[in-house]
């Protein structure tokens, strides 16, 4: 249990964490490892507390063993236990990309409404906010205008680009893509799960994902710039 709640409060004072869960659970995270570390002291006192109570005591000149007369250990094989914990402090798993996002269909949503946009000047929407907005959205408050999103590579069985952000209800487990297919100005060398931020327009242009047979939009690129891994690499503003 101490080893647990350490390795929770090691990956929830760092960017760890944001490999596992969504940046809203981290509260809860650090208050579970501080609790698992609490429970574990009190348990290595209790135990202290009992042994110390279960020792020979002299009654009138004569000893009496309160106890069974013998130790019950736990076998020495359970602290293998312990090797997964250090994997987690020690090694930090990379964040589901390309390989994942082509293999699952896009998580595109309908949302319920959308939020205003700025009246001038370049907007910089994510993955998820252009993806519903020119699907659902049919692009009518960001036709003309230019934009700029950024996300990682893929690249589909015949070498068509994609980019894509990895949406999240809560952890890495549920982690979907959503996925804009790219056409213009691209870059000739694409290596996927590298990050780029697109600078382009909205196309009407759209196909169909092979996987689910989900809608997956077009964008026009104008520009392609290489940017480094974000803190946060998955999109949590899907369900918000």
């Amino acid at each position: 249990m101490f080893l647990t709640g350490a390795a929770l409060l090691h990956a929830g004072f760092t960017n760890l964490y944001l490999r596992y869960v969504k940046a809203g659970l981290q509260p809860l995270l650090l208050a579970s490892g501080a609790i698992l570390i609490v429970t574990a002291l009190a348990t290595v006192w209790y135990e202290w507390r009992s042994r110390k109570s279960g020792e020979t005591h002299e009654h009138g000149g004569e000893a009496h063993d309160h106890g069974e007369g013998h130790v019950h250990r736990e076998p020495r094989i359970s602290w293998l236990l312990v090797l997964p914990l250090l994997a987690l402090i020690l090694v930090a798993p990379p964040a589901l990309g390309s390989y994942s996002a082509m293999r699952t269909g896009t998580a595109l949503q309908q949302p319920y409404g959308f939020d205003k946009l700025p009246a001038s000047g370049p907007l910089d929407l994510n993955v998820v906010d252009y993806a519903t907005r020119a699907v659902y959205d049919r692009g009518r408050h960001i036709a003309g205008r230019p934009i700029r999103i950024t996300g990682f590579v893929a690249l589909d069985r015949t070498g068509a680009p994609y980019l894509v952000r990895m949406a999240l209800n809560c952890c890495a487990a549920d982690a979907q893509p959503v996925k804009i297919a790219l056409t213009g100005t691209i870059p000739p060398v694409l290596q996927p799960d590298k990050w780029l931020q697109v600078t382009g327009t909205y196309t009407a242009q759209q196909t169909k994902d092979p996987v689910n047979n989900g809608p997956i939009p077009y964008f026009r690129v104008t520009a392609a710039t290489p940017v480094p891994t974000p803190k946060d690499p998955y999109d949590e503003s899907w369900n918000n």
